[in-house]
């Protein structure tokens, strides 16, 4: 697979039915590795183990309603009250990143009201907070570290 602009990560690798399977962390089973999933599995090393996000803070690939319609996201991080702070959205390598793309997931926002969101096809990143208040995304460098409950 391709090198992605991602920290180095370790992901345990098989064989299945001629294909690849990277075990993901979040759903405990193999999966099908495709370029897309490699991507996503960068993400979810990178929010786990860089960010320091919780584990069981992060979700993957589950069914959500927009404008009944079913969608699936790719990644979903929660916050320690169970609202969701963060989506991604994962491109394959070869996907570029467009104006769609953040319609996507700006779409995907309005039934999820995260207050961050990334786009990434691995190689291109974009991290955003949203400005409620001014009605827009605001552009950061990246997104934020996990912060730890006070004691």
């Amino acid at each position: 697979m391709q090198a992605l602009d991602f920290p180095p990560c370790s992901l345990k690798l098989l064989p299945v039915d001629g294909k690849t399977a990277a075990f993901d962390i979040i759903r405990k089973k193999y999966v099908v590795l495709t370029p897309e999933e490699w991507v996503r599995q960068h993400v979810v090393h990178y929010l786990i183990l860089y960010k320091k996000y919780p584990r069981q803070h992060v979700s993957v690939e589950k069914m959500l309603k927009v404008n009944g319609l079913s969608k699936r996201y790719d990644v979903v991080v929660f916050d320690r009250d169970g609202n969701i702070l963060i989506i991604v959205e994962c491109k394959a390598p070869v996907v570029g990143i467009s104006q769609q793309t953040f319609d996507q997931i700006a779409r995907y926002n309005m039934t999820l009201n995260a207050k961050y969101l990334m786009v990434t096809n691995g190689l291109q990143h974009y991290f955003c907070q949203i400005n409620a208040q001014l009605e827009r995304y605001d552009f950061l460098t990246e997104l934020p570290d996990y912060q730890k409950p006070e004691l």
